[in-house]
């Protein structure tokens, strides 16, 4: 019998680890997201209300595990907002679960900040495929995140977050040093400390929230503190960048039933002006509430407002400034 317990596996049915899964293994024992959760030993015991409450709990440790980051957050979002001023992008790039958030996060930016899709990316080991169910083996594959990278043409403008909650996902890595070598900014974001995904980038961001309640089902906690944090880098890299007004949502477009009403809200909240003024100022400018907010709070007609906000690269107090002379 071997070392490895290779006899073991033959004796199963199973063929033996290579060399190379051997140490995989040995790593990923090392590994806090991959680790057994010790104040949890046994689900199947607890009723389900105690099930509830053990999750609950682990879930507080989250925002608490972040908040020794905010500092490395906010610098990497001053980062990102500085090379989308200058017409970047942000890129998420990820396999599994912390893909598909990146996608999310992605997806979310046109419809709440009126951004061009292309202006933040998402891009999944696997491709769109992999969005709905797993793609066998994508996140193994270098080759693959090389050629997604080539496909964006990067440039120093660009910033790229390489998400991974073990910080040792090879597709992602290459995704990062390819990113990198293109002269994009590029940010390794996991859950263990002392990662080659932080070691690949120019900023590591590596925020551990101990082991999961359920040993290596990484979509709970590092799930959860991805959300949460690229929820921040959007949100915020979006403020720096004049997106909003106040605290209100105000480069959407009113382009359906739900969004006609949140706009007029937005519009009689923001300026102080009632219903049917609101309606009449979003019509005139095209449903977007930035320019409506810009012509009543100035008096200037709809297209006069638009252009003034051109002028202001977009930032709604420069313009009503310059608009108010």
């Amino acid at each position: 019998m071997t070392a490895n317990g290779g006899a073991a596996n033959h004796e199963m049915g199973r063929p033996a680890l290579t060399p190379s899964e051997n140490d995989l293994r040995s790593e990923l024992e090392l590994l806090v997201t991959e680790s057994a959760n010790p104040e949890h030993p046994d689900l199947a015991a607890l009723t389900t209300l105690e099930l509830a409450t053990a999750m609950n709990g682990e879930d507080t440790r989250v925002p608490r595990a972040i908040e020794g980051a905010l500092p490395a957050i906010a610098a990497i979002i001053d980062q990102i907002a500085r090379r989308m001023s200058d017409g970047g992008r942000l890129i998420y790039v990820g396999a599994g679960t912390p893909g598909r958030l990146g996608i999310l996060d992605a997806s979310e930016c046109p419809p709440t900040f009126g951004t061009d899709p292309s202006q933040v990316v998402g891009v999944i080991a696997g491709g769109s495929a992999a969005v709905g169910q797993a793609v066998e083996n994508a996140e193994d594959s270098a080759e693959a995140a090389q050629q997604d990278m080539a496909a964006l043409l990067l440039t120093n403008n660009d910033s790229v977050i390489g998400i991974a909650a073990s910080g040792r996902t090879p597709y992602v890595i290459a995704a990062v040093k390819a990113a990198k070598a293109s002269g994009a900014y590029t940010v390794g974001f996991s859950c263990n400390e002392d990662s080659p995904l932080g070691a690949a980038a120019d900023t590591a961001l590596e925020i551990e929230v101990g082991p999961e309640v359920l040993a290596g089902s990484t979509r709970l906690k590092s799930g959860t503190c991805q959300k949460l944090v690229l929820n921040m880098v959007s949100t915020i890299t979006m403020v720096r960048l004049g997106k909003t007004y106040k605290n209100f949502m105000v480069d959407l477009r009113a382009t359906n039933a739900k969004l006609r009403a949140r706009s007029e809200r937005t519009l009689m909240r923001a300026t102080g002006c009632d219903a049917a003024t609101a309606a009449a100022a979003l019509e005139a400018a095209g449903g977007h509430v930035k320019a409506a907010i810009l012509a009543v709070m100035t008096g200037l007609p709809a297209a006069r407002a638009a252009e003034l906000l051109d002028q202001s690269q977009g930032f709604l107090p420069a313009a009503i400034s310059t608009g108010t002379r």
